[in-house]
């Protein structure tokens, strides 16, 4: 009777335990989301909710995504190695720091004046060039990282002190940038002087001068009121860099997950994409007409003399982390 008793007691057991880890399983899968940005309104932060939302409602609440608007970390670099080291699940990064981790070849996104327009852009990232550079992201980490989405950063303009007219203007200018690789080569061949300030310190170095100028996207610069200060508020469309930001998730992670919760990834990464560039876009537009509206000066330039500096730079970086292919590739795809 005892034994009996005892039997029973342990089939009672098992068959709750197997039925709380089930649903233990089912329902307590968390993915972590993380981007370097703190304001609500970034185009990073929409998108990744954006994500969160799609992920949550095709999983009919069994995967839940937390989304940390900077507080994994405001470095990039931070980011790149929490997901490495599988503390983030998620992240959002640029090409710049992504080098940092040994994949030369995703310095190519980065160079000036590579891409001429947002539709070239889109052509790219969205084509054969966008899926080799995914390929060879997943190889050379080893399956830390896997590509699963190209997001937009905007593209990068010139604002500082007074207008570029030529480029004879830039000379002896400091301007805030990378002080290292095909970046800072390209505005020293320009006459200007690359100087590196942190982001969070730029609006005080343009107002007192540390800076006579810097370069980024109307959406970021504009947020900052970077163009209110005295060395910001001449804007010239330069229109050096159409950026690329690669949403990345840990490979490990994503090749542990069912089928079925991998297709939710991946339909929500696709969905998350559309929904970040539409906002850049506007916030672009949006950013643009409220710089002018208080009371900065926006102007375009000739850009030709700038492109065809940038191509001998182009030509040497290609060579040198093996994307001359792929270099030719979005030539021909302008």
């Amino acid at each position: 009777m005892i034994n009996k008793r005892f039997a029973l007691l342990l089939i009672v057991v098992l068959a709750v335990m197997t039925f709380t880890n089930s649903v233990g399983a089912k329902g307590n899968l968390k993915i972590v989301a993380a981007h370097n940005q703190t304001s609500p309104e970034n185009p990073y932060q929409i998108g990744l909710l954006r994500f969160k939302k799609v992920v949550e409602e095709l999983s009919a609440g069994s995967i839940q995504v937390d989304v940390h608007a900077g507080t994994l970390g405001t470095s990039e670099a931070e980011l790149v190695e929490k997901l490495k080291l599988r503390a983030a699940d998620v992240v959002l990064v640029s090409p710049g720091f992504m080098t940092k981790t040994g994949i030369g070849e995703i310095q190519l996104f980065a160079l000036p004046y590579l891409f001429d327009s947002y539709e070239h852009w889109e052509t790219v990232v969205d084509g054969k060039v966008g899926e080799e550079m995914a390929r060879i992201v997943n190889e050379k980490s080893y399956n830390d990282f896997k590509l699963i989405g190209y997001w937009s950063a905007g593209v990068r303009h010139y604002y500082g002190k007074k207008p570029i007219q030529s480029m004879a203007d830039l000379d002896g200018m400091k301007i805030r940038t990378q002080t290292s690789g095909v970046v800072a080569n390209f505005w020293k061949k320009t006459g200007a002087i690359p100087t590196a300030v942190a982001w969070g310190e730029l609006y005080q170095a343009l107002q007192q001068n540390v800076v006579d100028a810097a370069e980024n996207a109307y959406p970021y610069f504009v947020q900052q009121n970077h163009h209110k200060t005295s060395n910001g508020k001449y804007i010239t469309e330069t229109g050096h860099d159409y950026t690329t930001r690669f949403l990345l998730i840990n490979g490990h992670k994503f090749e542990s997950l069912t089928k079925e919760q991998q297709n939710i990834i991946l339909t929500a990464a696709r969905e998350c994409v559309i929904t970040e560039r539409a906002e850049l876009y506007r916030q672009e537009k949006a950013y643009k007409k409220l710089a002018i509206d208080e009371g900065a000066f926006v102007n375009e330039i000739d850009r030709e003399p700038f492109i065809e500096l940038a191509k001998p730079l182009q030509d040497e970086a290609a060579e040198e982390i093996g994307v001359k292919d792929l270099l030719n590739q979005i030539r021909n795809l302008k």
